[in-house]
């Protein structure tokens, strides 16, 4: 299989009817072009130009090696026409993978917004608690919730994120109200099945974390079942202020230990797999987020702490 780089100097040299045009064209040396398609013709086993004085011709193996090297010049000058225009603006299929209640609560209501921004671009968005992986699984953006850390992605913050300890006012009434950590041990709590700590709760503190063993009953893989089981009155949450605000704001939930603050370095990232080179889609959407995101977002607005 000879190079592109190859085929495209001996279409030139055929188009251009010799050997000085073709270098001319192509930046290039005679000598060096001829050194081409000479160590060309050595590989290929066969004359490809006859060579006068004058002027050049195609032999019949020349003129079928020809054909086949326009047609795949033409279409490697295609396909970089078309990576070219993607470059210069937002556009293509850009594949976004989301965790499913931020997803469905957050993102999914500004996506027209931002397909409206850039009308060229579709989106195609696949909602996973699970973390996926973005290279194998082709996905050009993911959102992720919580620390980074062992990652290997380009990453950039879009919001500051808050959790809280929330269970419903009946479950409190009568299960009491915990004052300490430890306490926590003794209540019934709802359980997330991806937690990386298994079942022990870490609360970030000032120079470190605590880790508390809890127990519960019921253990899910999204955080608006756990929501829902709260507000039920099944037992205590630890839950991102994204999906529990609009609860404690009704009255729905109350905070459990209101005075721990979460003071980790958890925050809502954009990763992708590369710095350089970045596709306008990627960037723009990026961009987008954080515009409407911000580093206090709208589902924080009124929460005390």
């Amino acid at each position: 299989m000879e190079s592109l780089d190859v085929m495209a100097i001996f279409a030139r040299v055929v188009e251009a009817e010799g050997f000085s045009a073709a270098a001319r064209e192509l930046g290039l040396s005679k000598s060096a072009v001829s050194k081409q398609i000479a160590r060309l013709e050595d590989r290929m086993g066969v004359r490809l130009l006859n060579r006068t004085t004058r002027r050049l011709s195609l032999t019949e193996a020349g003129e079928a090696f020809y054909q086949g090297c326009r047609r795949v010049v033409a279409e490697a000058d295609a396909a970089r026409e078309a990576v070219g225009h993607l470059a210069e603006r937002p556009r293509g299929r850009l594949a976004i993978s989301a965790p499913m209640s931020f997803g469905v609560r957050h993102l999914a209501p500004i996506l027209p917004a931002f397909m409206e921004r850039c009308p060229e671009v579709t989106v195609d968005l696949q909602l996973d608690d699970r973390r996926v992986d973005l290279v194998d699984e082709g996905f050009d953006v993911a959102l992720r919730i919580g620390g980074l850390s062992g990652q290997s992605l380009v990453a950039r913050r879009l919001a500051s994120l808050c959790r809280g300890l929330v269970a419903a006012p009946a479950y409190l009434d009568a299960h009491g109200r915990p004052r300490t950590f430890d306490d926590l041990r003794s209540h019934e709590c709802l359980l997330y099945s991806y937690q990386e700590s298994g079942s022990a709760w870490r609360f970030p503190r000032s120079g470190g974390t605590r880790d508390v063993r809890v127990q519960g009953r019921l253990r899910v893989n999204n955080g608006d079942a756990l929501l829902a089981a709260a507000v039920a009155g099944m037992g205590i949450a630890l839950l991102p202020t994204f999906i529990c605000a609009e609860a404690l704001r009704s009255g729905h939930l109350e905070k459990v230990l209101p005075g721990w603050r979460d003071i980790g370095d958890s925050a809502i990232y954009a990763v992708y797999p590369a710095r350089r080179n970045l596709s306008p889609k990627v960037r723009v959407f990026v961009d987008f987020l954080s515009e409407r995101f911000g580093r206090t977002p709208y589902w924080d607005m009124g929460l005390t702490s």
